[in-house]
């Protein structure tokens, strides 16, 4: 069943945050993901969206994406978004 992670990100520390960015991709393409979209200014419809960065990803199924989230890999690059940023994460599944 497909399953799409929503990641709500804001960042305080951009340069901080850029040594995630840089070592990202190579991480998330070993992983079966597809990214969706990520906009820090989307189209405010309801309510309040008080970050920097929204990141929608969809993944195959439940395993795969936490085999990506948990790898020792990604956590370690993860260490960087923790150390510059506060965020959501959610895994929703699909239909």
């Amino acid at each position: 069943m497909t399953h799409y992670l929503i990641a709500r990100i804001d960042i305080d520390d951009r340069e901080e945050y850029s040594k995630y960015e840089a070592g990202f991709m190579e991480i998330f393409s070993q992983y079966d993901g597809k990214m969706l979209s990520v906009d820090e200014a989307p189209k405010l419809i309801e309510g309040k969206w008080p970050v920097s960065r929204t990141v929608l990803i969809e993944f195959p199924s439940e395993e795969s994406a936490m085999a990506w989230y948990q790898s020792e890999a990604y956590q370690t690059l993860a260490q960087h978004r923790f150390a510059s940023s506060n965020g959501n994460i959610v895994l929703l599944k699909g239909f």
